[in-house]
C-alpha cells in the first residue's frame, strides 16, 4: 500500500507520542482490520495530532481524563497514560488528573485508572524509564473545608457560589456541601497540577461523558476566566472526537459557540486565540 501524506505525517506523530505501544496496536489490525489501522494513523495522528493550537502535553492529558472517566478503554487509556509520560507530564501530574476524574466519572474509574497508572509505571521501569515524579501536593492542614471550596470555585467564576446555593440550598444543602468540600476543596486545591490543566482535564472528561452540557458549558466559561483560549478548548472538542465520536465534538463545539456567543462584545477579544 502507497503510504500517504496523511500516514506519513501521523505515523512520526504516534512514534513521538508513543511509539512501541502505538506499533503493537497497528501490527494487531494487520489481520483483522488493515483498514482501520490505516484510518488510526491518518486520521487520529495524521489529521488530528498534528495540528497548531493546543500543544501534545494538553492533548495528552485531556485524552487520559476523558478515557478514565468514559472507563471501558483501559488498553487505550494505558497507552495514552504512557503517552502522557513520554510528552512532559510527570507522575504526579498524570495521579493529579486520574483523582479529579473521582468528581465526574466516579470513584470506580478513578481507582481503575490509578491501577493502570501502576502497571504502566512498573512496566516502565522495567524497562529503564526514569520519570519524573513531580511535586506533590501541600497539605490544607487545618482550614474550613466549606470556605476553602468557596474561594476555590470563585478562582473560576466569581458568581458561581451564589448560584449553587440559590439553586439548591432550599432543596439539597447537603449537595452544596459536598461539592464544595469534596470537588473543590479537597480535588481543586491540590496545588501541584495548573490550574489550565485542571480545566483542560475537566472540560475533555465532560465532553466525553456527554451527559453533563450545563456543567460542560460552565466549565469552558470558567477555561477561558483561567486564560485557556478559544482555540485550545476548540482543539480539545476535535480530540474528543476520536475518544468520544463526533456527536460529542459537535455538542461541545455547539456549547463553546454558545458561551463565546454570549460573552460581553467588549471581552470576546481576549478568547479570540
Amino acid at each position: 500500500m502507497r503510504k500517504t501524506d496523511r500516514y506519513k505525517a501521523g505515523w512520526g506523530k504516534l512514534i513521538e507520542i508513543d511509539g512501541e505501544a502505538g506499533e503493537k496496536v497497528i501490527n494487531e489490525l494487520k489481520d483483522i482490520a488493515p483498514d482501520l489501522g490505516t484510518y488510526i494513523i491518518e486520521y487520529v495522528f495524521g489529521d488530528i495530532y498534528t495540528r497548531d493550537g493546543l500543544d501534545l502535553k494538553s492533548k495528552e492529558i485531556a485524552v487520559v481524563a476523558a478515557l478514565t472517566a468514559i472507563g471501558t478503554a483501559q488498553p487505550q487509556l494505558k497507552v495514552h497514560i504512557n503517552g502522557a509520560l513520554n510528552t512532559g507530564s510527570t507522575v504526579n501530574e498524570v495521579k493529579e488528573v486520574i483523582l479529579q476524574m473521582a468528581v465526574y466519572g466516579g470513584f470506580p474509574c478513578c481507582i481503575n485508572g490509578m491501577n493502570l497508572l501502576k502497571e504502566v509505571l512498573n512496566e516502565r521501569q522495567s524497562n529503564g524509564f526514569i520519570d519524573r515524579i513531580g511535586t506533590t501536593a501541600t497539605k490544607i492542614g487545618q482550614i474550613d473545608r466549606l470556605i476553602l471550596g468557596e474561594q476555590e470555585l470563585m478562582k473560576l467564576d466569581s458568581l458561581q457560589v451564589d448560584k449553587l446555593k440559590d439553586t439548591y440550598n432550599d432543596f439539597s444543602p447537603e449537595l452544596v456541601k459536598l461539592i464544595l468540600e469534596f470537588g473543590y476543596a479537597d480535588i481543586f486545591s491540590r496545588d501541584n497540577l495548573n490550574i489550565k490543566y485542571r480545566q483542560i482535564a475537566t472540560i475533555s472528561a465532560l465532553t466525553a461523558l456527554g451527559t453533563a452540557p450545563l456543567q460542560l458549558k460552565f466549565h469552558i466559561n470558567a477555561g477561558l476566566n483561567i486564560g485557556l483560549t478559544k482555540t485550545e478548548i476548540k482543539e480539545i472538542m476535535l480530540l474528543m472526537s476520536v475518544y468520544a465520536g463526533f456527536p460529542a465534538a459537535i455538542n461541545g463545539i455547539t456549547i463553546l459557540k454558545e458561551v463565546v456567543n454570549e460573552l460581553p462584545k467588549m471581552t470576546t477579544s481576549n478568547f479570540n486565540n
